[in-house]
């Protein structure tokens, strides 16, 4: 809690000189006083329920290839039987995982549920968790731009980090992803070496906001230079929780793949790399090429492209792609999957 308390109190006396957040910080700045005692204890609570996790996936695992076969990062838990909430690349294909509690305690755990569309992945230990209480689950829709919030990791490089929100928006990623609504903070995590992946984010009541996902330079959006983090927030987790625990996915993770990762720039999206194996790549396309139509419909941002993409009813359809390859212009049909179908699952999920 003295951790929590004194990293609590210098970003407060920080932001108060640098005016970053409103008058209510003012009380918070004091050791002495209830609302300031108030918001220590329900931060102490919500770090108590962060814990770490050590991945290996299973052989042969394609994402191994980009994420690596051994992974680390954190989760919390959010429910009262151990649930816990993790970033899903974390335990993509996992054939092992291990979960450190905040007092070191080591249990081994297994994949619940795994959501493509949020990024969202689940995790419940195969061991009682206990004297872990999970933690209350809170809306961006409350949050202000500039409010002070706390990012944790655990395991035993875990600690805690305050933060403020700079932004929020919508995201799209180059791995195909994208979400209406992400949360954006600076400055970036820097505890555990700078491991975001699965940090959880909580408001000062104590309530989880978001689970980390990426580092970012542009955290205030619109190409200005501002290192921070990416966090998806858990309003996206309220109307899936029941279905991932139900099905280990959702149905909207059932969608086209394509295997793309692109980029998208002055009205552009090129393709920068194809996934071996892939859909893209048995019909041809390769890097550098760029996206200009999905079934006649121009593209100009990722957004757009994606959402073109998954209008398609079923993952496994023929998708019409115009395409600048070189110097010639080309109608390419890919026959896309469902990416869920690619990956590999350890029993339970």
């Amino acid at each position: 809690m003295n951790s929590i308390r004194n990293r609590w109190l210098r970003w407060m006396s920080a932001a108060l000189a640098t005016t970053l957040i409103s008058s209510w910080s003012v009380a918070a700045t004091t050791s002495q006083g209830p609302a300031a005692q108030a918001t220590l204890d329900a931060l102490t609570r919500a770090h108590a329920a962060v814990v770490g996790l050590q991945i290996t996936t299973a052989e042969g695992a394609r994402s191994a290839e980009t994420l690596g076969k051994e992974r680390s990062g954190s989760g919390v838990v959010i429910g009262p039987d151990g649930l816990i909430l993790t970033i899903g690349y974390l335990m993509l294909e996992a054939d092992t995982i291990q979960i450190t509690t905040h007092d070191n305690k080591s249990l081994p755990g297994r994949a619940v549920a795994y959501d493509l569309a949020t990024g969202f992945g689940l995790i419940r230990p195969l061991l009682p968790l206990r004297g872990i209480a999970a933690v209350p689950m809170g809306s961006h829709s409350t949050v202000r731009q500039g409010e002070a919030l706390m990012a944790a990791t655990g395991g035993e490089a875990g600690d805690v980090m305050m933060t403020q929100l700079v932004s929020k928006r919508a995201f799209s990623g180059y791995w195909e992803y994208h979400i209406d609504t992400a949360l954006f903070t600076s400055p970036p995590v820097t505890v555990a070496g700078g491991n975001h992946s699965g940090a959880p984010l909580f408001n000062q009541s104590g309530e989880l906001l978001g689970i980390g996902s990426l580092f970012v330079m542009d955290a205030l959006g619109n190409n200005r230079r501002l290192p921070g983090n990416m966090f998806v927030p858990v309003d996206l987790l309220r109307p899936i929780l029941v279905e991932m625990q139900q099905t280990g996915s959702t149905r909207s993770s059932r969608r086209p793949w394509l295997g793309l990762t692109s980029n998208d720039q002055a009205g552009r999206i090129q393709v920068v790399r194809v996934a071996p194996e892939s859909p893209a790549q048995a019909a041809g396309l390769r890097p550098g090429d760029v996206v200009l139509a999905v079934g006649g419909t121009k593209v100009s941002t990722l957004e757009s492209f994606y959402k073109k993409l998954w209008e398609h009813d079923r993952p496994e359809s023929p998708v019409q792609l115009t395409v600048l390859q070189g110097a010639e212009v080309k109608t390419i049909t890919v026959q896309s999957i469902d990416r869920m179908s690619t990956l590999k699952r350890p029993a339970g999920i």
